[in-house]
C-alpha cells in the first residue's frame, strides 16, 4: 500500500515511447510541471496526449511539445502557445479538439469503465458533422479530418454520441497526499486533475504535501488512492513553484501582496 516513489524520474521510468498520457492541469494552475519535466529528461517521444491545453511556451506540457515529442493533442483549449500552433498548422502535431465540458466527462467516463455517452454539445456543428481538421498536410490541405459522430434524439433533442477516455498513464499534482495514494486538491488546481487520475490506467501523482495514513479526513479527501499508482513527495522548493500565466492586479491591489 505504500506507493510513494523516490523522485519523479523514477516514477516516469516506464513510460515508454508512444504511450497515451492524460495530464491534469488547466493553464499552468495544477501542472504536474516536476512530472512533466522527468519524462523530459527521459527522452520519451511520440506520445499522445489528453489535457485541456498543451502548456505554454516554455512550461508544463509545453517543454515536452517544443521537444517534438508529443505526435496527437486530445484537448479543448490551444491559444497561449505560439509552437503549439506553428506544429498543428504545418502538419507536425494532429489535435482533436473536443467541447471543455465534453473533455471532462470523457475521462470521467473513461475512468468509471463507461465506453460512451450522448450529450448535446456540439449539435449542429462540425463536432458532429464531421470534418474539423485533426491534422494538415505540409501544404496546408487537410490531411486528417473528424468524422462524422452518431446523433440520437431523447426527449425531443438531439445528442451527439461521445466516447470515454482511458489513458495508459495519467500525471497529476495535487495538495496534500498519503501513501495510500489519497489525494486533496486545493482550489483552482483542482481543474482536470481528479478526471485526469481516474482516466489513467497508471497514474502518478506529485503532492506538495505528504502525509502518512490517517492523517487525511475520509471527508476531505477528493480523489481515493484507488485511482492512484505512485506518488512523488515534492520538495519545498518544487512545491513553490507556481508560475502564474497572466498577472492582473486592479490598482488597488499594487498596495498590497500579490498571492497567485
Amino acid at each position: 500500500m505504500n506507493k510513494v516513489r523516490a523522485d519523479a524520474a523514477e516514477a516516469v521510468a516506464d513510460i515508454p515511447d508512444g504511450a497515451s498520457l492524460a495530464v491534469g492541469g488547466f493553464g499552468l494552475s495544477g501542472v504536474p510541471e516536476v512530472l512533466i519535466r522527468a519524462l523530459y529528461e527521459r527522452g520519451t517521444t511520440s506520445l499522445e496526449v489528453v489535457s485541456n491545453n498543451c502548456g505554454v511556451d516554455g512550461r508544463g506540457l509545453g517543454v515536452l511539445l517544443a521537444a517534438g515529442r508529443i505526435t496527437r493533442v486530445t484537448g479543448s483549449y490551444v491559444g497561449e502557445n505560439k509552437e503549439f500552433a506553428r506544429q498543428y498548422l504545418s502538419g507536425e502535431l494532429e489535435v482533436e479538439l473536443t467541447p471543455q465540458g465534453t473533455l471532462a466527462e470523457r475521462l470521467r467516463a473513461g475512468g468509471a469503465g463507461i465506453p460512451a455517452f450522448y450529450t448535446p454539445a456540439g449539435v449542429g456543428t462540425q463536432v458532429a458533422r464531421g470534418g474539423l481538421p485533426w491534422r494538415y498536410a505540409s501544404d496546408g490541405t487537410v490531411a486528417v479530418a473528424s468524422p462524422p459522430k452518431e446523433t440520437r434524439d431523447f426527449d425531443g433533442r438531439a445528442h451527439v454520441l461521445e466516447h470515454g477516455i482511458a489513458t495508459d498513464f495519467a500525471l497529476v499534482r495535487a495538495w496534500r497526499g498519503d501513501r495510500h495514494g489519497n489525494l486533496v486538491f486545493r482550489r483552482a488546481a483542482a481543474n482536470f486533475n481528479p478526471l485526469a487520475a481516474m482516466a489513467g490506467r497508471v497514474t502518478v501523482a506529485e503532492v506538495e504535501e505528504l502525509v502518512e495514513p490517517g492523517g487525511l479526513h475520509p471527508d476531505e479527501v477528493h480523489l481515493p488512492g484507488v485511482y492512484v499508482q505512485r506518488v512523488v513527495a515534492l520538495t519545498a522548493e518544487q512545491a513553490a513553484d507556481k508560475p502564474v500565466e497572466r498577472l492582473t492586479m486592479s490598482a488597488s491591489s499594487t498596495r498590497g501582496t500579490v498571492r497567485p
